[in-house]
């Protein structure tokens, strides 16, 4: 056992390079996962610099300096910004909350439902059953438990001055990462190992990919999101931009965030019309947007950027997401990618095999 793992390791971390790969690794997850949530608004701010970077970049070829494009591309990008929230977040708020002052009637209307499933199929479930679990879902909506999410509530609304503190931080840190790109890329090389080839091997492999993979989730969103919510505008359905903006965001998690935003989806479409002709052509568009968007929309997008079995995709976002929350599940699958190509590009040394010289005679 003792040289299998001998020569286990004499194949893998026999190269200065690799062991140059796994201590940037090692010391890059520490970081992240020490120091994540303190390190929030330089990484929100990295991630906003790499994906502004290539607008800039084609400024740059137009002959214009660096400073005023990283101006231009800034002000342009908080422009859109400023326009999405005040045009769009107020609406999903009072969207929101109307939800939660119809959903008293909505719980009590699907509760007579099932009360009358259950009076007509007895051999499914019985009365006795229900009322059970109509009383559980009272003790849910008892007043305390109201409260208790109230004083949550007041006690999230503190954070907005850390969140204030963040819209003035975040702009600043993109603007000088993207105006002293090369100084700063500089003057941090000399915080990495000098022999780091393989590193920078495994990096150029994943820009493309990362910067492909973001660009294409964020269109995926918008079209998405835009397509879900003139569906739902157009079938008159309650909650529309609410709906629509949860659909959207719905991509962030693969294969598990349609599953999960489809729910409230049919709920109100069945509590606002019931199992009626509206009720299907909703649904019916609904799994058609899900259809293009998994068969043609993803495959276009990420033709290049996605190369990974849908059980690892799940994992990741699992794995991922359990460790660093929301932007772990962004990021899941590109941190998987990169994995994959450390697995690829990992250098393996053949070891001889050790023969004994024969015996003199």
């Amino acid at each position: 056992m003792f040289s299998f793992f001998s020569r286990w390791y004499q194949e893998r971390f026999s190269d200065p390079q690799a062991v140059t790969l796994l201590a940037i690794l090692v010391g890059l997850a520490l970081v992240l996962y020490f120091a994540g949530g303190l390190l929030a608004p330089l990484l929100v701010a990295l991630v906003l610099a790499f994906l502004l970077e290539w607008p800039v970049a084609q400024m740059l070829k137009l002959g214009i300096n660096r400073t005023t494009a990283a101006s231009l591309v800034l002000i342009i990008f908080l422009g859109i910004v400023v326009l999405l929230t005040f045009g769009l977040i107020p609406s999903v708020w009072r969207q929101g909350v109307s939800l939660m002052t119809d959903l008293p009637s909505m719980i009590d209307k699907g509760l007579q439902t099932v009360q009358g499933l259950a009076t007509q199929y007895p051999q499914f479930i019985s009365v006795e059953q229900l009322n059970l679990m109509v009383a559980e879902l009272k003790k849910l909506l008892d007043t305390q438990h109201v409260l208790d999410i109230a004083k949550q509530l007041i006690g999230y609304s503190a954070s907005l001055l850390v969140l204030m503190v963040y819209a003035i931080l975040v702009p600043l840190l993109v603007f000088f990462f993207l105006k002293d790109k090369d100084q700063l890329i500089s003057g941090s090389k000399r915080f990495f190992p000098t022999n780091r080839q393989l590193a920078r091997k495994v990096w150029f492999e994943m820009h493309q990919q990362i910067f492909n993979y973001i660009r294409g989730k964020v269109i995926e969103i918008v079209i998405v999101g835009v397509a879900s919510y003139i569906l739902f505008a157009f079938m008159g359905l309650r909650y529309s931009a609410l709906l629509g903006v949860l659909t959207g965001l719905s991509v962030l998690i693969p294969y598990v965030g349609a599953t999960l935003v489809t729910l409230p989806i049919m709920l109100v479409a069945f509590f606002q019309w019931g199992f009626s002709s509206e009720f299907g052509y909703l649904m019916l568009g609904y799994g058609i947007i899900q259809a293009l968007d998994g068969n043609v929309l993803v495959p276009i997008l990420f033709s290049d950027a996605v190369d990974l079995h849908p059980v690892i995709i799940i994992a990741a976002v699992l794995v991922f997401g359990g460790l660093w929350g929301v932007l772990g599940v962004f990021f899941a699958i590109p941190l998987a990618s990169l994995v994959k190509a450390v697995i690829n590009a990992w250098p393996k040394t053949e070891i001889e095999p050790s023969t004994s010289a024969p015996p003199q005679k």
